[in-house]
């Protein structure tokens, strides 16, 4: 991520000929050059198939350099959904594939393509036609996990600096690559779609989570009710906290805006009124629900002298104690098990005491053959009358082979006990459908199985309907009907369902099934799964009630974002549109270093919601707008991918606000003063005395409206006067 320096003078010399000559007013489309530059192209203002919304206009260096390349290799679903995002950004796109797709899933993607290759694109020459050697980055994206490796080692090869995004659902494969080969990033359009589907079907305040460093954050959507508690007493900015960020607004008295999130759009001094709806980021607490871990957790290190604590008497004593305190069997095992070790030993040291002359093997093998019951193999034979052995000896080794053949009972008893009641497991029914309030999922493939385990996590009865044939093995704990869906419906209590999820492969199926639940159950949410973009574009219109998500689309934006090398760590839905969880490492003279991160959040239309500072090994979550980043730093934001877009061309929305200071109460007021103004708009701190030393004053430069805002609270606590003054004044 580089910043890209303006050229002001040289746009308006090209805007005033174009003025004078009478050329229609173009569109600017921006394309990144070499990791964040920009190129300003200048067509027709001719209607594009991906239009790009730009909030204000980004001056690109002067430059001759071609604009970036990024080489997607598999132009199915998910490949033609990645072209339609990497164009949105702006930048070339070359398709490879082995054959031109006779039906493209998005309509006239070909005249999108700035390059399509049939060809093999494991095939260095193939690549190296495609521009591999200044590509920005390689998206190998084909149905075949094997194939998206062979290309990804070939594009390295050819360009050792290239970006690799792959998909692959072998997880430990990929995470051993990753640790070895840099810019290397894979993921399976399943996983990444599997949560939005289970969070449409649970329909409730929770429309989003994730995981940061074992911490969960939940995204929730709140209608302001007339007894709430903010209703009425709390402005926007009071509900800010050290767990929670306000991510969005909206009136229930003013029409939605257009903006892409519409993310600091609204006053953070307005109350919250009855039916106003806010969505807010929390930080659950260590003792909160913990539902899915996005990470696979690193297995422990056994140290090598780990063995030492079975010698030690405090652990046996652990261990024993734990099974006495189980109970039952456990304790019979345990009584049973000592008694056999006492005669053991007191037999063993009986036969060695009355017959020296017998080494300690043979005592002991002695008492164990009495103990096991064979009393008639010690003293079977006729001339072991002979021997010299007293009758209190002979009585005691009948009583250890009478004990023995006793306890061998007891033992055979509990492992039977044991293999029945593993049996009966086996054979354990699964629990009846859920009366009312449950999800009922349709086709168990990889996503419904997906959807399935995170809906358990979540402690959300469900069922589900599957045309295949599973094993016990299977979501034991669910009650699992196979068959044909049409004939199952009715028996998983549909018309009381709280949701139904329809994810099978077959579009219309999923349609049938919408369809069938709407007459049985009208107030249920209805969620289908889609491949086709304009089958699913009708079915959107034609069929409101419905969540219609293409999991090939809801992937596709994670897909291209990690093009950029940006690494995203998960997403979720809101309002229609995608959000990502995605992960900056600050690097020098990027566009972020040397940011506070109010300038990072109101400027690009971010939130951030955890940094870790490289230099002080801090970690914060929902941190301060005051925090400065520098080269090292972690910063984890929630963008869409128009906010990951301006990040990485550096396209920060201008400040507009400026605070005019007053005065002051005395002395100590201007000192303090100077300091809460260099905290909060990151200005140097001698600047900020200026202000403070020549009252009254505005501020060098002008600031974003939240800042501004909190800066006359701020000053208002140090006993400072100021105010707002509004663009249009200053």
């Amino acid at each position: 991520m580089t910043g890209a320096a303006p050229l002001r003078p040289i746009f308006r010399y090209i805007l005033g000929i174009l003025t004078i000559t009478g050329y229609a007013p173009p569109r600017m489309l921006i394309s990144g050059l070499n990791w964040g530059q920009a190129v300003v192209f200048i067509q027709p203002a001719t209607p594009k198939i991906y239009p790009m919304t730009v909030s204000r206009i980004v001056f690109a260096p002067e430059t001759t350099a071609a604009p970036d390349t990024c080489i997607i290799c598999g132009l199915g679903s998910l490949g033609q959904y990645c072209v339609v995002n990497l164009k949105n950004f702006g930048i070339r796109v070359t398709g490879i594939d082995l054959y031109r797709p006779k039906h493209w899933e998005v309509s006239q993607l070909d005249t999108l393509l700035d390059q399509l290759l049939e060809d093999d694109a494991r095939k260095t020459e193939v690549l190296e036609r495609a521009g591999v050697a200044q590509a920005r980055a390689v998206l190998a994206v084909t149905e075949n996990e094997r194939v998206n490796i062979q290309i990804a080692f070939a594009a390295r090869l050819l360009n050792p600096k290239v970006r690799l995004v792959v998909r692959s659902a072998k997880q430990n494969l990929t995470q051993l690559l990753g640790q070895e080969l840099t810019d290397f990033v894979a993921y399976e359009p399943t996983q990444l779609s599997a949560v939005p589907f289970t969070l449409a079907a649970l329909g409730e305040e929770i429309i989003g989570f994730f995981r940061l460093e074992g911490q969960l954050f939940q995204v929730h959507r709140r209608v302001i009710a007339p007894q709430d508690p903010w209703a009425n007493s709390r402005s926007l900015y009071e509900l800010y906290s050290r767990s929670r960020k306000v991510l969005s607004y909206q009136s229930s008295t003013r029409p939605a805006l257009p903006e892409e999130l519409y993310l600091f759009r609204w006053d953070p001094e307005t109350l919250a009124y009855p039916g106003d709806t806010l969505i807010t980021v929390e930080l659950q607490s260590a003792s909160s629900f913990n539902p899915v871990a996005t990470a696979t957790p690193a297995t422990a290190k056994v140290s090598g002298w780990q063995w030492q604590k079975w010698l030690r008497w405090e652990h046996w004593r652990e261990r024993l104690g734990e099974w006495w305190e189980k109970g039952g069997t456990h304790r019979v095992a345990l009584v049973v098990a000592g008694l056999m070790v006492t005669l053991l030993l007191s037999g063993t040291l009986l036969y060695d005491l009355y017959y020296p002359d017998l080494n300690f093997p043979d005592t002991f093998y002695t008492t164990m053959i009495l103990l096991l019951g064979g009393y008639g193999d010690v003293f079977g034979g006729l001339e072991r009358f002979d021997l010299p052995l007293p009758w209190w000896l002979r009585l005691l080794s009948l009583g250890l082979s009478l004990t023995g053949i006793a306890f061998t009972g007891v033992i055979y008893a509990l492992l039977t006990e044991k293999l029945l009641a593993t049996q009966f497991q086996f054979l354990q029914r699964r629990p009846p459908v859920p009366t009312q309030g449950h999800v009922v999922i349709v086709g168990l493939g990889r996503v419904g199985r997906q959807i399935a385990t995170l809906l358990q996590e979540f402690r959300q009865p469900l069922a589900v309907i599957t045309s295949l044939e599973v094993g016990n093995e299977v979501l034991p704990q669910v009650p699992i009907f196979s068959g044909t869906t049409a004939t199952l419906l009715p028996r998983v209590n549909l018309a009381t369902a709280k949701s139904i999820v329809t994810v099978t492969d077959d579009e219309l199926e999923n349609l049938e099934v919408a369809l069938m639940t709407r007459e049985s159950n009208a107030q249920s949410q209805v969620v289908i799964r889609t491949f086709d973009p304009m089958f699913s574009d009708n079915v959107r219109r034609l069929f409101p009630f419905a969540q219609v998500l293409c999991a090939n689309e809801i992937a596709a934006e994670a897909f291209a974002a990690a093009a950029f090398g940006e690494n995203v760590l998960g997403l979720f839905r809101l309002d229609g549109r995608t959000i990502l969880v995605v992960e900056y490492e600050i690097e020098a003279g990027d566009t972020l270093d040397g940011l506070i991160l109010a300038q990072v959040s109101y400027g690009y239309g971010v939130v951030p919601v955890y940094y870790h500072s490289a230099q002080e090994q801090t970690t914060k979550t929902m941190p301060s707008d005051d925090v400065r980043l520098q080269p090292g730093d972690q910063l984890i934001v929630l963008a869409t991918s128009r906010g990951v877009q301006r990040v990485e061309l550096g396209e920060r929305l201008p400040p507009r606000h400026q605070v005019q200071v007053q005065k002051a109460m005395n002395k100590d007021a201007i000192f303090y003063g100077g300091n809460v103004i260099a905290q909060v708009t990151g200005f140097d701190l001698k600047s900020a005395r200026h202000v403070m030393e020549r009252l009254p004053s505005t501020l060098p430069e002008p600031i974003y409206r939240h800042q501004a805002q909190r800066l006359v609270r701020e000053l208002a606590k140090a006993q400072v006067t100021s105010r707002l003054v509004p663009p249009s004044r200053a």
